[in-house]
This record gives C-alpha cells, structure tokens and sequence, in this order.
C-alpha cells in the first residue's frame, strides 16, 4: 500500500492517509458559539482538490482494487459493531470502474459510513463487485433479545449513485447468491442501479434473519427479495419483480410495483405516482474535473427514475459556493458563511452545537457527508431553518444532549402568523435522509426532536428514534435492562409536531416517545408510509396515562380541529419489556371527520408483552401477542383497516 501522505495527480490524497489516526478514533469538538475578531477567514474551496475532512476517502480507478479492497475492509472491521461510536465516514469513489471479473471489488458497509459515487449518472461509477450488509450475530444470555443473527441494529449508513454490477465471485455458497442490503431504520439507497442476479434486503445466510427496514429512491435493480423486512419503502424507482410482504410494504411511483387490490393479503399499499418528491442533492465532478453539488427539482406526480433519460432535473452549484465545514469549526463561522450567501457541506464527524445553526436565506442547501451529526450541547436547538421556501437539508443526523433542548431541528417560526409568501408549494423546503436520537451513546434529553412550523414542506426520509438501547450507562442490575432509569433520563415527548399546512412526509419513521410520537395540527398533511414502535420502557401504567384518562399514547395523533389529513400505508406496533402489563388503548387517534382518512394501516405486538386495544378510536381488533382463531399456533397476526372511518 501507498505510504500514508502520497498524493495523486492533481494533488488528491491516498485513501491509506487516513487511516491513521481517522480509524482510531474520530475527534467531536466542541462547536463554540465565538471566535476572535481578528480570525483569518477560511480558506477558499479547491474547486478540483476540495479538502472534505478526515473521514472522507477519496478513490480513483487508477488505484489497485486490492488498495481500495483493504481499506474498505479495515472500516468495515472497526465499523461493523460500532454501534454507539464517534466514527464517520464517506468512502468516495470518482468516476470509473473499480474491481475487474477476475478480481470483484467486494465491499461491507457498516455504521457510520456512505458509499457515494462522483458522476453525474450513476453509470459514471462501476463497481464490478458487490456492496454488502450482512447480519450481526449475538450470543448474550444475560438479554433474549441479542440471541441469534439479524439486521434488525444495522442501522446508520447508505449507498447513493452507482452502479453495481453484481459479481460474488470467491464468497461462500450462500453469500455468493446475491447482493445482500440486510438493514434496518436510518438507512438509504438512492440513485443505485444493481445489475446482476438479486438485491435481497434480507440476509438469509444466517438466522433468524429479523430486519426492519427500509428506505430506496431513485434505484433500479431486476429481482428484489424482500424476504424477512418487516416494513419497507420504496419511491420512484424501477424493479422487475418484489418478492413478498410481511407486515407493510410501501411503494409511490415505482415501475414494477405490485399489486395492492387484495389489501391486507399481501399487505401492500401502491401509489402509481408519487404526488410530491424531491431527490437528495448529490455531488459529482464534471468533465473539467471540478466538484459540483446537483440539487434536483421538487416535482409532482412522478414516476420511475429522474436519471434514466439525462441528468436529474434541478440545478447546479459549484462545490466552491460552500462552505466545508470540519468539526471545530465554530457556529458564529458557520453562520457568517450563510449570511454571506454560501451553502453548507458539513464533511464527516460528530459536532458538538452549542447555539442554533442558522439557515436564514431562501433556497440554501445544508448537504452531510459520512453521516455527520449534530450533538445538541447545553440544550440548544442544533438546527434552525428560517420560515422561506426551498431550503434543501440532507443527508444530517442531530443528537439530543444531557441538557434539556425545546427541539432538534426546528422549521419556521414557532409562534405568530406566518408571513406571506414565506412558503412555496412548488419549491418546498426539504428535509432527506435527516436522523433523530435521543439516548444511545450518551444520555439524551428533548422535549420535541423535529418541529415543523412552516407550510409547505417535504419530508423525504426520516428516523426519529428515542433510543430503546444505549451504552448511556444505565443500572441493569435489576432486570429492566436499564429501562427504569431510561425512562426518567432519556426525555423525549414527541418525536415529530408538525403545525404547518400542506406538509407532506414520504418514509416517516418514528419510533419509542413518550407521549405521542406523532402530532399534527396542520391542515393538509399527506404521509406515505408511517412505521413507528411505542416506547418499550413505561415503568407503570400510571406513567403511560395521558392526562384525561386514556391509556397511553397513541402514535400518531391527528390534532381534534384538523379538518383535512391523509395517511397511506402505517404501522404501530407495541413490546412493552419493561411492564407486561401496560396497555395502550389506540396506535392513531384522529377527528371524526370525513376530510381526515388514514388508508391502509395497522398494529402488530412483536411477539412479547404489550396490548393495543384498538387500532384507531376505538375501532379494530386488539393485539395482545395471543394468537387470534386463524393466526399460527405460535404467532398472532397483525391488525388491519383497510380504511378509517369505515366505508
């Protein structure tokens, strides 16, 4: 290998540079709120050699597949597991074609990184290969629920716009029989063309083979098996056939999409167009060799690939119009950089936010790489995004801190009327890819995690997760796994309140709050696919009882003076570990009127503790994890509504 510090032409650094000291350990500094008045100003962005930090590793074909090789093995090896760690990465591949038939480029992927090709069209990048998440295997006897091999932790990483070229070529048996994506929540394939024989989204070389996906865009691929997910998504892509279905499968203008007439046998829900959608921007080096960040269009009534027939719809940005951010780069910087009319390119890390990052200006986009997150520090809101039309984030994950925050990441303003002409329905403000927890790696605490107050905003992506694990450091001692004390540490109320009109969600995943994990109060809400798990951690049954009685929390929760909302495809499901006995006595809880309906949903008790009584005010059957007549002797079935209010 390349002694570490060799360059490329053109300046460009090896991949082997980074890997120490970024594989060590990945450094979270502290993003302080002030900086001297006589600072120098940031360098200018290289327009053909951008420095985008420690975690990024840049790949050209004219490196040796077996340099490429090793060192994406040796993330994978420190990534794999490293569930609750610091580490972020981007493994960046220009255009070209890695890996030969005779030696396949074959790479995993584990927590913390994104594999993203540099074209224009996801042909320009070739991996001949393959791009693989595989099960995690536990063997802890002190907790049943690490028992086995699954997917269902494989969360936190994505691909975006490449092409495989599916070539197992020297795997086992079973591992060579296909491209295998086994992933769970927090995770996105966007603008990926597959060739070769299968994409399977489940592992099922080893058992018992749970996942809990899942999330693809703008993809293609001929054989998809869905195999074990539980729930998916899939929006505007191309497949050749989809296996099966098993509790909620999700799909909106996708070409090859099945059947959804006999709802809930299978239990699929099909859109033939997606009413509103937004690619994530991407970036790309041009025939000049210069880096550019492509924006797309907000369309309607979409269908199939934006890449199929020429360049995504949308605009161009030169790279060289942001700002690079790096960890230790301080909030007043970062903020005088927008208010100068850049952009911001936050490059792989954890960054510690002690006051608010401000977007203020109209169309800006905020672009992450690696998974780079935002850690809130004496209870700020780590991100705020003005009340104006068109501002694009993606690709983000914000943290909750020790310190209580009202919010995460907050859009618009959060009382008063709304300005005129602050939102436009044609361009809306877009949130892709942007991740939520509360707890985990350390203790977590806010009142709300995403707080929507503008009208008119897209949300393409999401997981809002109030952590049900953690290495926080919790007292298991007594049998609760840490839950008692989670309970009362990890705050977390509702995951999601959206008080705009006209915002629409598309992938909507939110998960363990502990009140309603969904609030809406605005009119004209749409939402595609909505999955959610109740909180397992209740201590009592007094502590999940809402103020007017009833019992628990419903997870999506229609505000009673809406008169317009809809919802397609949803799922709620309940494992109260931690009191078997707590009830929960609805998963939606919506207004008696004819403009709210919600299509298409259901409630699921994952084979443990937990009751809902009901599925939507008052009406469905209950789950209790006792099987119902007709259901396995071992199993009981999920409940389904075909639709609410009863035709």
């Amino acid at each position: 290998m390349t002694p570490p510090g060799s360059t490329l032409p053109g300046g460009r650094r090896r991949a082997a540079r980074l890997l120490a000291p970024a594989l060590v350990a990945a450094t979270a500094l502290a993003l302080v709120p002030a900086v001297s008045a006589g600072a120098a100003p940031p360098p200018r962005t290289s327009a053909t050699d951008p420095d985008l930090g420690p975690g990024t590793i840049v790949f050209d074909p004219s490196m040796p597949t077996s340099e490429i090789q090793a060192t994406a093995d040796a993330i994978h090896a420190q990534q794999v597991s490293d569930e609750m760690g610091p580490n972020r990465y981007a493994l960046v591949f220009e255009p070209g074609v890695y890996g030969t038939d005779e030696e396949p480029l074959q790479m995993k992927v584990g927590y913390y990184t994104e594999v993203i090709g540099l074209g224009a069209d996801p042909g320009d990048v070739v991996i001949n290969g393959a791009v693989e998440v595989y099960n995690q295997c536990f063997d802890d006897p002190t907790n049943p629920e690490f028992v086995g091999c699954f997917a269902l932790n494989n969360f936190w990483r994505g691909i975006s716009n490449l092409t495989i070229d599916v070539n197992t070529a020297g795997q086992g048996g079973c591992e060579a029989s296909a491209n295998f994506w086994a992933v769970s929540q927090a995770v996105s394939m966007r603008r990926v063309d597959v060739q070769g024989p299968t994409l399977t989204l489940m592992d099922y070389c080893t058992g018992p083979s749970f996942a809990s996906g899942g999330f693809i865009a703008d993809s293609r691929a001929e054989t998809v098996v869905n195999g074990s997910q539980q729930q998916w998504y899939a929006r505007n892509s191309e497949f050749g056939t989809w296996s099966n279905a098993v509790w909620n499968q999700v799909f909106s203008g996708v070409v090859g999409a099945p059947d959804d007439s006999t709802y809930p046998d299978p239990p699929y829900t099909t859109f033939d167009e997606t009413p509103i959608s937004r690619e994530k921007p991407f970036l790309f080096v041009d025939d000049a060799g210069r880096y550019q960040v492509r924006v797309p269009s907000a369309r309607t009534g979409t269908r199939g690939l934006t890449w199929a027939y020429g360049m995504t719809p949308g605009r161009t940005i030169p790279l060289t119009e942001f700002f690079v951010a790096k960890p230790g780069d301080t909030v007043q910087e970062i903020n005088n950089q927008l208010a100068r009319g850049k952009h911001l390119l936050l490059t792989p890390g954890v960054y510690d936010v002690a006051r608010s990052i401000s977007v203020k200006r109209a169309d800006t986009v905020v672009l992450g790489m690696g998974l780079a997150t935002l850690h809130s520090v004496g209870g700020s809101v780590p991100l705020v995004v003005a009340d104006v039309p068109g501002v694009v984030v993606a690709g983000v994950t914000v943290d909750a801190g020790e310190v209580e925050s009202p919010a995460l990441l907050r859009v618009g303003k959060t009382n008063g009327p709304k300005a005129a002409n602050k939102s436009s329905a044609s361009n809306p403000t877009t949130l892709s890819d942007v991740y939520f927890r509360v707890g985990g790696p350390y203790v977590g605490k806010t009142d709300v995690a995403l707080e929507v107050n503008s009208d008119d905003v897209l949300i393409d992506h999401t997981w809002v997760w109030r952590a049900d694990h953690g290495v926080e450091g919790f007292d298991r001692t007594d049998g609760t796994f840490g839950d008692n004390e989670r309970w009362r540490t990890n705050i977390g109320r509702n995951g999601v309140v959206v008080n705009g009109d006209r915002v629409t969600a598309t992938g909507f995943f939110v998960e363990h709050f502990q009140e309603h994990n969904v609030v809406w109060n605005g009119e004209d809400g749409f939402v595609l696919f909505f999955q959610n798990e109740l909180p397992y951690d209740p201590p009592t049954q007094a502590e999940w009882t809402a103020d007017d009685g009833t019992l628990g929390w419903a997870a999506y929760k229609v505000a009673d003076d809406v008169e317009r909302h809809t919802l397609w495809g949803g799922g709620v499901y309940v494992f109260n570990r931690n009191n078997p006995d707590i009830v929960t006595a609805n998963g939606y809880e919506v207004p008696e009127t004819p403009g709210v309906v919600l299509h298409h949903i259901m409630t699921k008790n994952l084979s443990g503790p937990g009751i809902i009584d009901s599925i939507v005010n008052g009406v469905g059957d209950r789950v209790d994890g006792i099987p119902d007549e007709g259901d396995p002797d071992d199993y009981e079935n999920p409940a389904y509504l075909v639709r609410y209010p009863l035709p």
